[in-house]
């Protein structure tokens, strides 16, 4: 039997779980036992798992606390936790369910209902965005005519930029509202729109630790997103020297302090404007697109294992033991249509830490344009490392020139060769 704590992990099963949580799982599996409560029968998971419940959907706070209660009955166990955006507000209660150390639930739903983080980042002067909630076309038209265009239209209860899209004039309006207003109606904190002042400047985000009350602000990713209308993550870039860091840094920290946050990792989003810090949202988990990786990479700060010491009560080490870079580019077609060939052409460098394909020949790609989303767009992946972010962005492009993507369009007999690496 094993003399270490054991840890409870709450995380999604879903195909591509592996390709951008599998480092979260071995690196606590390192140094606590795990036992895990997921959708699905493990896979890939099983050689770092010391008990499994399946429960079809972890979002069942009756279902999840039973299984929870369940595996509290066979181990003594330290800690509860997620990195998985769904389960985040269930989770928290199933914390408190087994008097474990957590951030109060609370504060999970602030994190996860947008228009309720607005109102906290006013009330503790957090500068953020102009926003207004809304349920009907005619609603968002009076609150767009009372922010001013172009605005930004975004379900109150989502993730991944999925139903975020901005609206320049009111004859877009009506378009971006039931492109936004869809998205919504999945969430489950809240089903309303809302419609927000659009922040024009490039977008960051700080990766940040809180230990009983005290952020401290690891690192910062500077982001690429697509072209308007859509918000889609592109590129991060993480760099252990960034200036940046001690600009956003105060922001970051006021902004979890607002929404009531007290343990655990945030991905705190903010876009810069003339300069100035300006609060999109505060994310009460891990950063999805591997960014956690990359601020191992970069820094050496590992935040999965930082997650699990404090679900534990445990103070996390928060030491820097490296000082570079690193930078992700996520892939994309041109168009959608019936994926025709993909591969990598070339010599693997070392600097080229990984690349990542989660579709094959024969799929059918969807971009938000045509009604799909991340999920259903993303071609795969590729991480770079270097000493500085600038090197390590230069990278990227120099591999995404061996990157082999041929997409037939729908409707078109001729394929497009070359695919768009975005």
């Amino acid at each position: 039997m094993s003399d270490r704590p054991v840890v409870l992990v709450v995380a999604a099963s879903d195909m591509e779980a592996e390709a951008y949580r599998g480092y979260c799982l071995q690196s606590v599996a390192a140094a606590y036992d795990v036992v895990l409560i997921t959708g699905e029968e493990p896979s890939w998971e099983t050689p770092y798992l010391r008990d499994c419940v399946v429960v079809p959907d972890p979002t069942d706070q009756a279902a999840l606390s039973a299984a929870g209660r369940a595996l509290a009955d066979r181990y003594d166990l330290a800690g509860v936790f997620t990195w998985t955006e769904w389960y985040l507000v269930p989770v928290a209660r199933l914390a408190r369910q087994l008097r474990l150390p957590a951030t109060a639930p609370e504060a999970m739903q602030a994190c996860r209902n947008k228009a309720t983080s607005r109102t906290l980042f006013s009330r503790h002067g957090v500068p953020s965005a102009a926003s207004v909630s809304v349920r009907t076309p005619a609603e968002a038209e009076a609150a767009a005519e009372r922010i001013g265009y172009p605005v930004v239209l975004k379900p109150a209860a989502h993730a991944a930029s999925i139903g975020v899209i901005r609206a320049d004039t009111p004859e877009q309006l009506t378009a971006a509202f039931a492109f936004a207003d869809q998205a919504a109606g999945l969430g489950l904190e809240s089903t309303s729109v809302l419609v927000e002042e659009y922040l024009d400047g490039p977008e960051v985000s700080a990766e940040c630790v809180t230990y009983r009350g005290e952020t401290t602000v690891v690192a910062l990713t500077r982001k690429t997103v697509s072209a308007p209308p859509y918000f889609e993550e592109l590129a991060h870039s993480v760099d252990a020297a960034d200036p940046l860091l001690d600009v956003v840094a105060p922001a970051a920290r006021a902004a979890i302090h607002a929404v009531g946050i007290t343990d655990g990792v945030c991905h705190v989003e903010m876009r810069l404007v003339d300069g100035r810090p300006r609060l999109v949202e505060v994310n009460g988990r891990i950063a999805g697109d591997m960014i956690g990786h990359l601020v191992q990479l970069a820094t050496g700060i590992d935040l999965p294992r930082a997650a699990a010491d404090i679900a534990c009560g445990r103070a996390p080490d928060l030491t820097p033991t490296r000082s570079s870079a690193a930078a992700i580019q996520l892939l994309y077609p041109d168009t959608s249509g019936t994926l025709l060939r993909l591969g990598f052409n070339g010599v693997s460098p070392r600097w080229l830490e990984r690349v990542h394909f989660q579709h094959q020949v024969g799929d059918q790609l969807l971009l938000p344009a045509d009604g799909g989303n991340m999920f259903t767009a993303r071609i795969g992946y590729l991480i770079t490392t270097a000493p500085t972010a600038y090197l390590a962005q230069a990278r990227v492009q120099q591999a995404v020139r061996h990157l082999q993507v041929d997409v037939a369009p729908r409707a078109a007999e001729e394929p497009v060769s070359g695919g768009r690496t975005v």
